[in-house]
């Protein structure tokens, strides 16, 4: 037999009750079937729950260990069952903020779609330092965050994180650049270029960047600070004025190639971020999965993310 709860609630019982006969008149059972219930359980377990008297039962030192998780597990489930029943007329405002994440258009659609109770307001925030100290101060609820390997959030109990994807960061080039035809390039490469770099997010950008850079053996010489939309950096890219590094669901716009960087030197991580106090387990739960689903049709429509995650994974399988 499987165990179940209702088994459980049966062992309970009986302690409880110190008989099985009483313990039968409570649940509604008669002792001969009590008692083989019992037996089946006792089968299940592979030793005695009870030890059987002319008085009574009691457990056994193993039926005490038994016991003290079925009385837990009892209660888990009992606190489940309690939960007030939200009014399905009453509206929950949610107020969201997200970093420069192509994941948010998705995460609200299918939020507005399955959580129709809930009402969505969306700010956008650059600088994922600026969403951190908005959430402790209350002035958000959750949030679109990201942060890089070795550099993760930092916040106070108020607040929880959750990663949504740790992916690696490519290089936009013009279409007709020296390495179009190129699998992926190596940074020492593109030391000669002039580089469209976001500005500082208080997470660790663009330190990582210029830390990578070192690494490779240069120092950009030309670096142009850009936090325009998406359609203007892939013009500027396109028309030859510069290269840039991008997420891994940057769409390859015409005009431009996205390739992957030799040896993966940059990471970025996004993670989900709320206050726990304005938002309950359940619904953080259901943000979560909406962002999740939301970033996964995102890798499906990037050809070329799709493209280094199979190379990647045949070398490490060779």
């Amino acid at each position: 037999m499987d165990l179940e709860l209702r088994h459980l609630r049966v062992l309970c019982a009986i302690a409880d009750a110190g008989s099985v006969a009483r313990a039968g008149a409570v649940l509604g059972y008669s002792q001969q079937a009590l008692s083989a219930q019992l037996s089946r359980i006792e089968q299940f377990f592979g030793r005695a729950v009870f030890e059987r008297s002319p008085a009574g039962v009691k457990p056994t030192g193993y039926g005490l260990e038994i016991l003290a998780r079925a009385r837990d597990v009892v209660a888990r489930a009992d606190a489940i069952r309690r939960m007030p029943e939200e009014d399905p007329s009453s509206t929950r405002v949610l107020r969201l903020a997200a970093t420069n994440s192509p994941v948010l258009a998705g995460m609200v659609a299918r939020v507005s779609e399955q959580m129709p109770d809930v009402a969505l307001t969306v700010n956008s925030v650059y600088a994922s330092s600026e969403i951190v100290e908005q959430l402790e101060s209350g002035e958000l609820d959750a949030a679109i965050a990201a942060d890089y390997p070795g550099l993760e959030l930092r916040h106070s109990r108020a607040v929880a994180h959750r990663g949504i994807a740790t992916e690696p960061t490519f290089v936009a080039l013009p279409a007709r650049h020296r390495h179009r035809q190129s699998l992926q390039v190596e940074l020492a490469d593109l030391a000669d270029e002039a580089w469209f770099l976001t500005p500082d997010d208080g997470a660790g950008w663009p330190g990582v960047f210029y830390a990578a850079c070192e690494a490779a053996g240069f120092k950009p010489m030309k670096v142009h600070e850009f936090l325009g939309d998406q359609r203007q950096l892939q013009g500027m890219i396109a028309a030859g004025l510069g290269i840039s590094p991008v997420q891994a669901t940057f769409p390859a716009a015409a005009g431009l190639v996205v390739k992957a960087l030799t040896g993966t030197p940059l990471w970025c991580r996004y993670a989900l971020a709320w206050r726990r106090d304005s938002v309950p387990d359940a619904l953080a739960e259901a943000l979560f999965a909406a962002t999740q689903a939301a970033y996964r049709e995102l890798i499906a429509q990037s050809p070329h993310f799709q493209a280094w995650s199979l190379r990647t994974y045949k070398t490490s399988r060779s």
